[in-house]
């Protein structure tokens, strides 16, 4: 259903410029990724409701940055409230009406259920939930806002990645992919994995990390934070538009296991010198953190095999960053992405063909037109097991642009009072998948 039909969706009776942000307790550079470029239709006045302290300043030297850049600078006016009562002033003030949530994971799903009941349309980043009690906070969430005629959603930045996108649309042309496999445990139809580091670069700036983000308790684990976004591309990859009920994921196996950090290590990404008191529990021989941030999940969606995991080291090796791997595998062809040595660490799309067809390139290449009209420049080259997918670089946006993008999606929602059917309800299954993964590797 495109986004200009009407649906059961909640319907807003906002007008173009009379969107008005509200930042709640931002923790996560995410909050400000969101504000890195300007929109028409957002007030330049963003009102902060947040606890005095680091993360905050933070984030506002994130927003001044923007503001100061000789290219395209911003003119966000930030105004901030900083009480202990943040959220109940940000409550009874009511001075904008979208939130947007981006921080310390314990409370948000609170958070997202209290700003819906007091008429805040919600954009939340990943993960909206972090446990099972989360989840069924998350659903009552979904029924307020449907009530209220509000909008919650949230920031899946991977769905705007161009060889994710490029995939996706290989995929549903069954001339050049063919069906979709069913898959089994040992070899399942889809695969993705993602590594990510702790220490990193955003802006040009070394990332300060909170020390908060490094506790389980706070942050969410592994399989339910940043595996939030691969169960996502696995639904949206797999059943483009389709609804996809919880009755439909069944979870077969799942693992967590830890990383481990020194006290070196951790001073270096959170400037502080020594281990807060919440993390003391998880620090052996005073020293070396232990920090739940890998998982891995092997559960099926409608009968389809699928296997996600998320590993976080320290620091990539020079010259690379966080990578991903993914493989779609189809009756004529496999759709996969690498981002190793031989891609020079750079995500990059293969068509691998399964078996030999004499006729198969001819198709391809008439096919791959198809792709070329919606995305000009895109072509094909031989590579060892079949064709690399050829993509101007206008379309490699990297990673804080796509926040840009997820907004412009949530502001065209919000104008047009919906968003496709199949949202809501694969929102609410993307969030089970996860935490019915976390209770999975627990049990062990």
């Amino acid at each position: 259903m495109s986004c200009n039909t009407k649906s059961d969706q909640p319907v807003s009776e906002y007008k173009p410029k009379d969107v008005q942000l509200v930042t709640l307790d931002p923790g996560h550079f995410h909050a400000a990724l969101v504000q890195k470029t300007a929109f028409d239709d957002v007030d330049s006045t963003v009102y902060v409701y947040a606890p005095e302290g680091g993360d905050l300043k933070l984030h506002l030297d994130r927003i001044n940055g923007f503001n100061a850049r000789s290219e395209s600078p911003t003119n966000w006016n930030e105004q901030v409230y900083t009480g202990n009562d943040f959220f109940e002033k940000m409550i009874s003030e009511k001075k904008g009406n979208v939130v947007v949530l981006s921080g310390n994971n314990k409370k948000k799903t609170e958070y997202i259920l209290g700003s819906l009941k007091n008429q805040f349309n919600v954009l939340a980043d990943k993960p909206m939930v972090i446990d099972g009690k989360g989840f069924q906070q998350l659903k009552e969430a979904f029924k307020v806002a449907a009530t209220n005629k509000l909008l919650l959603y949230d920031i899946m930045t991977e769905r705007f990645e161009i060889t994710t996108m490029l995939q996706r649309e290989l995929s549903m042309l069954p001339e050049v992919f063919g069906t979709l496999e069913k898959g089994t445990p040992q070899n399942p139809a889809i695969t993705k994995e993602s590594v990510h580091h702790f220490y990193k670069y955003v802006s040009g700036n070394v990332l300060t990390r909170p020390a908060w983000f490094l506790d389980a308790a706070q942050q969410g684990e592994g399989i339910v934070d940043v595996m939030t976004h691969l169960v996502d591309l696995v639904q949206w990859e797999c059943f483009p538009e389709q609804t996809i009920d919880t009755t439909d994921i069944k979870v077969n196996t799942a693992k967590r296991w830890p990383t481990n950090m020194g006290l070196a290590e951790f001073k270096a990404i959170t400037k502080l010198e020594a281990f807060p008191d919440y993390l003391k529990d998880k620090v052996e021989y005073d020293t070396l953190l232990k920090i739940f941030c890998n998982g891995e999940i092997n559960y099926q969606v409608k009968g389809i095999h699928a296997k996600t995991s998320v590993i976080w080291k320290y620091k990539a090796p020079e010259g690379t960053g966080d990578t991903h791997y993914s493989i779609m595998r189809g009756s004529k062809a496999n759709l996969v992405i690498r981002q190793d040595k031989d891609e020079q660490f750079k995500p990059t799309l293969y068509v691998e063909p399964v078996g030999k067809n004499a006729q198969y390139e001819s198709v391809l290449q008439e096919q791959i037109k198809t792709v070329a009209a919606k995305y000009p420049g895109v072509e094909l080259k031989k590579s060892k097991k079949g064709w690399e997918v050829v993509i101007p670089e206008k379309y490699k946006e990297g990673h804080e642009a796509h926040f840009g993008r997820v907004m412009e999606k949530f502001l065209e929602y919000l104008k047009n009072g919906n968003m496709p059917s199949w949202e809501v309800p694969n929102m609410i299954a993307k969030y089970y998948t996860t935490t019915q993964g976390l209770e999975f590797s627990l049990k062990k």
